[in-house]
């Protein structure tokens, strides 16, 4: 973590930096109405209000060509006290204002606008990297302007200035790889410098001139200086500057895609000023660096894109060569985790976890996705992750930035990029956390002497290509999951079709052999009953075995007649009361094992099922069926029937104390005329519990079995709720 915070600088932010009422003293100003050019307000420094008309007349009165929230511009020069002043003005809503500055040397080639054009503008245009454009201004910049030290530095994402380039002359403090705190510009000072992209402040010693109105007009006290050059500036902020040991300062802004990217930012151990003309020059300067810094990056960022597509592409490729299950993006053949520079990948479906690479332990991987999927975020990034959830101090120093993607909201499916803690070494211009004397109004700090913080919990921050990288994948592969998931839609289809002509064929097939099958052992009892004198003990045996073959046979076509019923016949479902049903199927099967000892338990209540009531009927009698069947040879049978319940819905368990099964074959189970006994131990088809696995799963529900040999086994099943009727109105 960093061991910042700042001091607390909080009311710069109410200081009316734009409204102070007041000038610096080396130049003048006056204020006119936009659309009468009657005298509103002039400085202070003026002799009179007729010194100040008399000056208004030696200027151009037309300022209809100004365009409101841009800068001065020159509009001609006057002599005043005894001196050529250059005349600026600008427009401010309702208002045009004039500034008066002592004038330099009439244009030449020398002038510095024309050396930046043609001295300075090759000289950027041929920087290869942001650090060599840097220094290029830096020197260049200084050598305009002539003040003893020039830093270029530029903003971080917390608002922190790093210096990345410095020219200064002997006696002044070295600042290079240094960073400034992001209280030394407050917010508003930023979004100034953002619209407006030079100030120069010639002596911090000054004392500020008011504005005055002009006889009968209102007072100018919240008139907007924004664009002056004149504009006094904060008290805290001239501070600074003395503390600094630098009472002359010039700062230009560097601006970014419509954002405040650095400063150029120049002092002088003494008093400086600036002609208009240098200043322009200096405005131009920061505005051709503000071009080459959007374009670097620009260039640096497609450059980026490009590659990362290309790599999303190849890893697509790669997937879609699978069965398109996003486990197989963990495979190391797609090396998912060096997209993004990343050390680390994961793959999270729910409770399930898949990694590659260096990642934390598995269920710090769950839980960290789980979170994720909460924040209802398609993509989530973070170079701080302790600072952004409660658990990420446990995964340091492995883990501290975190690039992730959700696939899928409603089964919590992400996928998570992860890197490790790079623990930093920040050399600050001054302590910033120390502890600043109070007189009773805010102060700025008073030392820039070298400081070194170490910063941690912090990863290598996530780049915006790489951020892109990993949402176009996202897409592709929410493309991909659909189209398998129409791919399996269709062999669903066609499985379908496919189901319903095997039931049909089935359904032929048992039917029409009822007949041979009966045919077979009618007439072998005709056989047996015509030739009983004729026979031996051998034939009488082996006519027998085909009558009991046949009877056999019989039952499964029966069997088999009734599993293709259960697929053809349409549901109708109801409120069925359990209880009853199982009572009534309970006296049942007691008639039918009168010389048996079984003890039965109804462990009511039971709950009310939403079911075909025929096809439960069927499904509840094979599951008690079985149990009677397989605690044959206990004395006594014990059977339990309780209820049970799942998010799914309500239903029953029925649990014997027969033979049971090894749990490794609990899969055969409820498969057609699977057995896991002998036939000649217990008698059946082995197809009633198929019986009950259709008509659960035909109603929506879920059936299982647990077992151990020779220690019982436990058969139930759920099934959803009766579906919400809309209440009617009346």
């Amino acid at each position: 973590m960093s061991a910042l915070p700042l001091p607390d600088l909080a009311q710069c932010a109410a200081e009316p930096i734009r409204t102070p009422g007041a000038i610096q003293p080396h130049g003048r100003m006056t204020v006119l109405d936009a659309a009468s050019g009657e005298l509103l307000a002039y400085s202070a420094n003026w002799g009179s209000e007729r010194e100040v008309r008399e000056a208004l007349a030696l200027l151009p009165a037309d300022h209809a060509r100004l365009a409101p929230g841009t800068g001065p511009a020159w509009i001609g020069s006057l002599p005043l006290a005894g001196r050529t002043h250059d005349a600026t003005a600008h427009r401010q809503g309702d208002c045009v204002i004039l500034e008066y500055e002592p004038g330099g040397p009439v244009a030449t080639m020398h002038a510095p606008m024309y050396a930046v054009a043609h001295e300075v503008l090759p000289l950027l245009t041929q920087a290869d990297s942001l650090t060599a454009l840097c220094q290029a201004v830096a020197r260049e910049m200084k050598r305009l302007t002539g003040y003893g030290r020039c830093l270029v530095y530029r903003f971080d994402a917390d608002g922190h200035g790093e210096v990345l380039a410095e020219r200064a002359d002997p006696g002044y403090d070295s600042y290079a790889g240094h960073r400034f705190p992001a209280s030394d510009v407050p917010a508003q000072a930023r979004e100034l410098y953002r619209v407006n992209h030079i100030r120069v402040i010639p002596d911090a010693n000054y004392d500020p001139v008011p504005l005055v109105p002009a006889e009968g007009a209102r007072s100018p006290a919240a008139l907007d200086l924004s664009f002056a050059s004149l504009r006094s500036v904060s008290p805290v902020h001239l501070e600074y500057m003395r503390n600094m040991g630098t009472p002359a300062s010039m700062s230009v802004s560097i601006v970014s895609r419509g954002r405040l990217w650095g400063l150029i930012s120049c002092h002088d151990h003494q008093p400086k000023s600036l002609t208009f003309q240098a200043r322009v020059a200096c405005e131009h300067l920061g505005r051709l660096l503000s071009l080459q810094v959007q374009a670097l990056e620009d260039n640096t960022e497609v450059a980026q894109r490009l590659a990362l597509h290309q790599r999303v592409l190849t890893l697509v490729a790669l997937m879609a060569e699978t069965d398109g299950t996003l486990q197989k993006l963990v495979s190391p053949a797609l090396a998912l985790h060096e997209l993004t520079d990343a050390t680390g990948a994961a793959v999270v479906l729910n409770d399930i976890c898949w990694t590659i690479g260096k990642t934390p332990p598995p269920e710090q991987v769950r839980e960290l996705a789980h979170w994720i999927v909460g924040r209802g975020e398609d993509l989530f990034c973070t170079d701080r992750l302790p600072e952004a959830w409660p658990g990420g101090e446990a995964l340091l120093p492995h883990c501290a930035g975190v690039l992730a993607v959700s696939i899928s909201q409603v089964h919590r499916h992400v996928v998570l990029w992860f890197r490790p803690e790079l623990v930093q070494a920040i050399q600050w211009a001054g302590d910033p956390r120390k502890t600043l004397p109070s007189s009773g109004r805010i102060h700025p700090r008073h030392s820039f002497d070298g400081w070194q913080e170490l910063v941690r919990g912090r990863s290598a921050p996530w780049l915006q290509a790489q951020q892109a990288a990993v949402s176009e994948l996202r897409q592709a592969l929410i493309a991909l999951v659909l189209r398998r998931a129409e791919e399996m839609a269709g062999h669903a289809i066609e499985l379908g079709r496919v189901n319903k002509e095997l039931e049909a064929f089935s359904y032929t097939v048992s039917h029409d052999l009822r007949a041979p099958m009966r045919h077979i052992a009618g007439y072998v009892d005709l056989v047996l009953e015509d030739n009983a004198d004729k026979l031996d003990e051998r034939s009488h045996r082996y006519l027998q075995h085909v009558k009991d073959a046949a009877s056999y046979a019989g039952q499964l076509v029966d069997a088999l007649l009734d599993f293709s019923r259960m697929g053809r016949s349409g549901l109708k479902p109801g409120p069925v009361d359990a209880g009853a049903l199982v009572e009534d199927l309970v006296e049942e099967l007691k008639h039918g094992e009168r010389g048996r000892l079984i003890e039965w338990e109804i462990r009511g209540p039971l709950p009310c099922l939403w079911a075909d009531p025929l096809l439960l009927q069927v499904a509840v009698r094979n599951l008690l069926a079985n149990a009677v069947k397989y605690t044959r040879g206990r004395d006594p049978a014990r059977i339990v029937v309780a209820a049970t319940a799942t998010p799914l819905g309500p239903g029953l368990e029925i649990t014997d104390n027969g033979v049971g099964f090894p749990m490794k074959y609990v899969g055969k189970l409820f498969g057609v005329f699977q057995r896991l006994h002998r036939a000649e131990d217990f008698d059946g088809t082995g197809i009633g519990l198929a019986n009950v696995k259709r008509i659960v799963e035909r109603h929506g529900g879920t059936v299982w079995a647990r077992g151990e040999p020779e220690r019982g086994a436990t058969f139930g099943f759920v099934l959803p709720p009766a579906p919400s009727r809309p209440v009617e109105s009346s």
